[in-house]
């Protein structure tokens, strides 16, 4: 049997986790050992796989010092592991302590320096070809991200839903590099032109890191905005268009999983995303904080959704989650 220790770098999922947790699913199917790490107690230590702790460091002051401190821990953890699959480039530091396993260092963030220890990985994971371009010296496969094509629906987390108003949703962090205030900007213009839209946001900022930003889109009296949900996969079906204003994003998730509901997407031209969404076949590709083309499109999404929606729900069967796995187990099987 296959033993895989997967190190998470959070303790909260978001999409690098989610991503992880349905890989191991089927990788546990095809008779694999699987396992994993958090930094402290949280939701993915009942996720459904044996947990340790593992302190990786994060992004605050001192962080790489505290990845050191863990370097004896992670030998001890990794004594007699197959495959350790760093899930992060915070993980990635724990690399110079796991000389002689095999590990995996999979790249969910548009990095700007590919540190030297990184080529001591034996297998290289991307994102998207946008991640993998930014991995100068590395062979870094592009994997995408895994997506489950056939999600049962969960309640819808606002108030008033089924009521036959289109809705224009966020779905994810409130946080700046998401962009959600660009839609809470939009939403006047979006509601001008359709007068029955609702414009809501789904989420919250979990690690605390822009409290004001948060706030101001939290406070606003454009949007309905709820919290965080816990299945937002199963969420998406409510949603009529789903938009993400994002300013850096490696590959969306959030996008792939709207789109496997057949819903259309209107997003951010940067990065990953035009890997995952067509321009004006299964949604659009707006400027980087253009609101005003934000809105237009918007609007335009809702005027074709089942055109558009249509065909989202097709392009998504590229990230099929049992695909994404089958080809993840060849690329990192001892």
């Amino acid at each position: 049997m296959t033993s895989v220790l997967g190190v998470m770098q959070v303790a909260h999922p978001g999409g690098a986790e989610v991503g992880f947790l349905r890989l191991g699913r089927r990788l546990r199917d095809r008779g694999w050992d699987v396992a994993l790490t958090t930094p402290e107690p949280g939701p993915l230590s009942d996720a459904g796989f044996p947990a340790e702790t593992l302190d990786c460091g994060g992004l605050a002051s001192g962080a790489g010092a505290r990845a050191v401190a863990s370097w004896p821990r992670a030998r001890r953890l990794t004594k007699d592991v197959d495959v350790v699959y760093l899930n992060g480039t915070v993980a990635g530091r724990l690399l110079p302590a796991l000389r002689g396993r095999r590990t995996v260092l999979h790249v969910h963030d548009m990095v700007t320096r590919v540190p030297r220890h990184w080529h001591q990985a034996d297998v290289v994971l991307a994102d998207s070809q946008a991640v993998a371009d930014r991995l100068s010296g590395l062979d870094a496969h592009v994997v995408h991200c895994p997506v489950e094509l056939d999600v049962a629906p969960a309640p819808a987390p606002w108030q008033g839903a089924g009521d036959g108003r289109p809705v224009v949703g966020f779905v994810g962090r409130i946080e700046p590099r998401k962009g959600p205030l660009d839609l809470v900007r939009a939403a006047p213009a979006i509601r001008a032109a359709r007068p029955d839209a609702r414009v809501v946001l789904v989420g919250a900022d979990p690690y605390g890191s822009d409290p004001d930003y948060a706030q101001q889109v939290a406070g606003s009296h454009e949007v309905e905005h709820v919290g965080w949900v816990p299945d937002a996969a199963g969420v998406m079906g409510h949603l009529d268009v789903l938009v993400a204003p994002s300013r850096e994003e490696p590959f969306g998730t959030v996008l792939s999983e709207a789109m496997a509901a057949g819903v259309p997407v209107v997003a951010s031209d940067v990065d990953g995303l035009p890997e995952v969404v067509t321009d004006g076949v299964d949604g659009f590709l707006v400027p980087v904080g253009d609101v005003d083309a934000l809105a237009r499109r918007t609007v335009e999404a809702l005027a074709r959704r089942d055109e558009l929606g249509a065909a989202a729900r097709e392009a998504a069967r590229r990230f099929d989650a049992d695909r994404y796995a089958e080809r993840v187990a060849e690329l990192i099987a001892p």
